[in-house]
């Protein structure tokens, strides 16, 4: 998402997901010498690398 912004629950949901597809052999998305999967996804998170979309409801 471009020029969205997370909620503090969507971050954490975003990056928990990422960590642990990481954690199970997923290809890293940045190139970094980092090997803690939660410090990659907050990084791939933070770069809006991540192919990942969060759907709301709107009312």
């Amino acid at each position: 998402m471009s020029n969205e912004t997370f909620s503090r629950y969507e971050r954490a949901r975003i990056i928990g997901a990422r960590s642990l597809q990481i954690s199970m052999g997923a290809p890293v998305l940045i190139d970094s010498t980092e090997i803690d999967p939660l410090k990659l996804a907050m990084e791939e998170l933070r770069l809006g690398v991540i192919p990942i979309t969060v759907k709301r409801n709107v009312a």
